[in-house]
């Protein structure tokens, strides 16, 4: 169970952790439906979505969806952007398990994409070699509105800026992921592939679909 006990040592996080499997070994014999299912999954699974979402704490996307074990192929990465890796296991999921729906999910106050902003209006920020890889993957999202903010040469928004980032940048990953894969593309063509994007609201827990 959730603890508001905050680890003070990467040795305290551990015994938490460890704590915590603990307990969801004994709730195993339990009767909610969810664990039932669990032997069921061993040998195969079924998931009814593929989810590419950022990998941001507070948007844990089975309690988000209200799904349990078996219910949801999760990708996590910050920024819920799409690189190689992130597009080698959608096409896994969809060409392995037949999962027919892709969902972007991005979320208000993404860190990720607040960095991205943060380049544009002070390009003197520096962030580590591979944290500025995930930086610049979101870029190409978010420079046009930077462009269209600062031309009538008034002070930008960076709120406002960073909020219309993040759609636009669930929107990008989404054109990527139905064109920038031969497999997805020619599933997504032939109807048996929907991608779409979507955004978590952290204030109100509501999932709002952009498009689909």
């Amino acid at each position: 169970m959730p603890t508001d006990i905050r680890p003070t040592t990467g040795q305290e996080a551990l015994e938490l952790l460890k704590e915590g499997n603990a307990r969801y070994v004994d709730s195993l014999t339990s009767t909610d439906e969810y664990m039932q299912r669990r032997p069921e999954l061993v040998k195969d699974q079924n998931p009814l979505a593929i989810i590419l979402g950022c990998s941001d704490a507070r948007v844990p996307v089975e309690i988000v969806f209200d799904q349990g074990l078996g219910d949801l192929f999760v990708i996590r990465v910050a920024g819920n952007v799409v690189a190689p890796s992130q597009i080698g296991s959608i096409e896994f999921a969809a060409e392995a398990f037949g999962t027919q729906l892709v969902v972007v999910l991005g979320h208000s106050k993404c860190g990720a994409v607040t960095a991205c902003v943060e380049t544009l209006i002070n390009p003197e920020q520096n962030y580590s070699p591979n944290l500025q890889s995930i930086v610049d993957r979101i870029r190409p999202s978010v420079y046009n509105l930077h462009e269209l903010a600062t031309a009538n040469g008034q002070d930008v928004d960076a709120d406002e800026l960073v909020d219309r980032s993040i759609r636009a940048n669930v929107r990008m990953s989404v054109s990527q992921l139905r064109h920038g894969s031969r497999a997805l593309e020619d599933l997504t063509n032939s109807g048996q592939l929907l991608v779409v994007g979507a955004e978590y609201d952290l204030e109100t827990g509501k999932v709002r679909f952009l498009d689909g």
